[in-house]
């Protein structure tokens, strides 16, 4: 099924969203945040979630989905699906933001990070569910075998590609600085 490679990536975001629980748990604990962690929370999110798995979806399912004659209701959820990728991303921007403030020593941003983990952390559980179980297994059949397989195939292009567009990225950055 051409969904399976999906499945597989939303099972490894959960995990990070558990490692973003216990971290809010201890932020709440100790009343500090480690920098670190939130960079590589946000670049995880970024990179991995954001730009791989749902590129993937938005960039080759749902343009092959919104060819086919779907059902209102697929096309709903599918448009609620696109908004809550959007509203991830702000999530991500807004936690990054508030990390540079708080490393800048604006105190207030220690409880704006807690919130917009703890928002993220109630947010990809559901928005996972909605398409493990009731979004792509039920869209599938509107492809044919061979239209799976020719998808399948654009999601391993996708991610051979991912890499070198992250990292020109990050050259193009240093270059446009220098």
């Amino acid at each position: 099924m051409a969904v399976a490679p999906l499945m597989i990536e939303h099972r490894l975001i959960e995990r990070m969203i558990k490692v973003m629980k216990a971290e809010a748990a201890s932020i709440s604990r100790t009343g500090t945040v480690r920098p670190e962690f939130i960079d590589q929370a946000v670049d995880f999110i970024r990179v991995y979630a954001d730009r791989c798995h749902h590129g993937k979806e938005e960039d080759i399912l749902f343009k092959q989905l919104a060819g086919k004659a779907m059902s209102d209701q697929y096309r709903r959820t599918m448009e609620e699906l696109v908004q809550e990728h959007f509203r991830s991303r702000q999530m991500t921007g807004a936690l990054l933001a508030a990390k540079d403030r708080y490393v800048n020593g604006d105190q207030g941003a220690l409880g704006e990070m807690l919130s917009i983990m703890e928002a993220l952390a109630a947010f990809y559980p559901v928005h996972i569910e909605k398409e493990d179980r009731h979004f792509f297994i039920p869209c599938m059949a509107y492809f044919s075998q061979q239209e799976q397989d020719v998808m399948l195939e654009a999601f391993a292009e996708f991610d051979r590609r991912l890499i070198h567009e992250k990292y020109r990225s990050v050259i193009e950055k240093f270059e446009a600085k220098g």
